[in-house]
């Protein structure tokens, strides 16, 4: 059987960890490096414990060059004192060995299987002693050599030989070695712990970060200090510090939302109350009753739409990349929201128009969302509606625009009416959410305009007012849209 959750346990993605991350990576180095380390020492030590024992077979090879003469018959002569000879011999770890031949190759002294050294050497300088590694009699051994030249006539020179085991020079190179790496056994587990404890110092501040950041309370959002913190971590802590700004004004953007929201719900539902109220009052007359439902109707409406307003920015301010897009023709969206809006504008009397590019016109259509588009629309229609007055003097006139740029393809789109217009003071406070401007005497929630600019701006747009006729008591305003993000 399976032990229980080990399912959970196999999917779960393993979670990785700093201080060890960075620990593996200066200690394997450190590991890997040591065996090369090794492997080095025992070359120097090789090389230096070869130096004086070479030292010492140059000095025979010279001293036994030096009692090789030539004779009277033109022959080379050796002789060694048997003194001397044991006296060269005389070795308690290695075996010595030696040759000397004459300029005829015979065998004058010494050992005659002493191996002989290449021919080609035969060419260098008289007296020239050279070294080599060779073997002899099953053992490896360090030959120190020279060739003699006593005569010009002779077709050979002299040579003599010195040759010695490798014993001692094995002894020296492991006391070097001895030497050199017991401290290093030593060193290295040491160097291991204060690896270790400089990670645990330098990660330190991390765990510091933590802590102050667990010790918060909920509700604080203020900035860290970034000053206290190594330059590495700093950039981590200005990033959490533009995420708990961002966090800040979301929060302080949903309590405003939430209270404006509740105040705005709170007049049409206190009038709904108190013309219920009214109308179940005793003795009420059949007109008192109909006034009564007719303001009660009235305030239902309000509340409606204002709830559909708050769902439509919340919609909008929520949109992003999960909602789907599509390509979208804005002249067919356009006469759809011309269609809807017209039987209030007939109730108003106002004269409700298009203008501009016909349907299937290149560059009239853009990618995004359908139904927020077209609610960026009706609410700019509305808006323009709703704020128009229509007198017998004066007829209000609403015009809805969709317009292309022959050279750049950007696409415009314009509601502009010839109602009291905008001061120039409130044009950017109208995007605000429940702002409405003042001295227009016209009921609505506020909230019209700042849905077109959420919806615009998640469709690359941007939303600019212009007066239609400066100076004048009913200036007008127009509402322009350019998208720059094309189908």
């Amino acid at each position: 059987m399976k032990p229980r959750g080990w399912g959970i346990r196999l999917f779960k993605r393993e979670q990785r960890s700093l201080f060890g991350e960075i620990l593996d990576w200066m200690l394997t180095p450190l590991l890997l490096l040591w065996p090369i380390s090794l492997a080095l020492t025992w070359l120097v030590a090789q090389g230096l414990a070869n130096k004086p024992f070479d030292r010492a077979l140059v000095y025979n090879v010279q001293a036994l060059a030096q009692q090789v003469t030539l004779g009277a018959d033109q022959a080379v002569q050796f002789n060694l004192p048997q003194t001397a000879s044991e006296l060269l011999r005389a070795d308690e770890i290695d075996l010595v060995f030696y040759q000397v031949r004459g300029n005829r190759q015979e065998h004058l002294s010494g050992e005659r299987d002493l191996p002989l050294p290449p021919l080609n050497d035969k060419t260098s300088r008289s007296y020239e002693v050279h070294i080599r590694d060779d073997e002899m009699r099953g053992l490896d051994v360090r030959v120190a050599y020279t060739w003699i030249r006593l005569d010009d006539k002779s077709s050979y020179p002299a040579l003599v030989q010195v040759a010695e085991t490798r014993d001692k020079r094995s002894v020296l190179a492991a006391e070097i070695i001895k030497g050199v790496m017991l401290p290093q056994f030593a060193l290295l587990p040491l160097a291991v712990l204060l690896v270790w404890l400089a990670l645990v110092r330098g990660i330190k501040p991390l765990s510091e970060l933590e802590e102050r950041i667990r010790a918060r309370k909920f509700d604080d959002l203020s900035p860290l200090d970034d000053k206290a913190v190594p330059l590495e971590v700093a950039p981590l802590v200005v990033s959490v510090n533009d995420l708990l700004e961002r966090l800040k004004e979301s929060i302080a953007t949903q309590k405003r939302f939430l209270a404006d929201a509740a105040h705005q719900l709170k007049t049409p539902l206190a009038g709904l109350r108190m013309q219920a109220d009214l109308a179940q009052r005793y003795g009420a007359s059949e007109e008192d009753l109909k006034k009564s439902l007719k303001q009660i109707g009235r305030a239902s409406v309000q509340a409606t739409h204002s709830v559909n307003q708050l769902l439509s920015l919340a919609r909008a301010e929520s949109s992003g990349t999960h909602l789907s897009q599509q390509s979208c023709d804005m002249v067919a969206m356009a006469s759809e929201v011309l269609q809807d809006g017209l039987p209030h504008a007939m109730d108003k009397n106002l004269d409700l128009g298009y203008e501009g590019v016909v349907q299937g016109t290149e560059g009239a259509c853009i990618e995004g969302n359908p139904t927020l588009l077209k609610e960026m629309l009706r609410n700019l229609v509305e808006n323009a509606i709703h704020y128009t007055p229509s007198t017998a003097e004066r007829q209000g006139v609403v015009t809805l625009r969709v317009l292309v740029d022959p050279y750049s393809k950007t696409l415009v789109i314009q509601v502009e009416d010839n109602g009291p217009g905008i001061p120039l003071a409130e044009q950017e406070l109208v995007f605000q959410p429940f702002y409405r401007a003042l001295g227009t005497n016209v009921d609505g929630s506020g909230l019209g305009l700042s849905i077109v600019k959420e919806i615009a701006e998640h469709h690359g747009a941007t939303v600019g007012i212009d007066v239609v006729h400066p100076g004048q008591s009913m200036a007008g305003a127009c509402f322009t849209l350019r998208f720059n993000a094309l189908a």
